[in-house]
């Protein structure tokens, strides 16, 4: 089971159907992380976690923005000069959506990681 592929699956379901608000559990740190980094880049407006029992229920409020996105599987390796592959290969147009990369430095985006000069594994996608 891969926790954050359901997430991205839930959030595209509820963007194709016009739902405002969608629902997933349990939530990680990996989760909140790339909650954090699309509600930077204005592709959800914001989001809660419900603590429970079993790991939290994610609260997530839509805006709408999200033509697609998904995670990365398996999980590439990226060199600090090889993002532009992969760019290529998940995102539509240059300059057009973002990669998440787990970094040294934790998770950003491919742009970011691209000023610090460093690679790391490729995580999700988003556009």
């Amino acid at each position: 089971m891969d926790n954050l592929a359901n997430l991205l699956s839930n959030i595209m379901n509820g963007e194709m159907v016009g739902k405002r608000i969608c629902y997933s559990k349990p939530c990680s740190k990996i989760i909140k992380d790339v909650l954090d980094i699309m509600k930077k880049n204005n592709y959800i407006d914001k989001y809660e976690i419900v603590e429970s029992t079993k790991g939290g229920i994610v609260k997530v409020m839509l805006a709408g923005k999200i033509n697609n996105c998904g995670v990365i599987k398996p999980r590439f390796s990226v060199e600090k000069t090889g993002f532009k592959k992969f760019e290529k290969r998940y995102l539509p147009a240059k300059s057009f959506g973002l990669l998440i990369v787990s970094t040294s430095k934790g998770l950003m985006t491919h742009i970011e990681a691209q000023e610090l000069g460093i690679g790391g594994r490729l995580i999700s996608y988003c556009y």
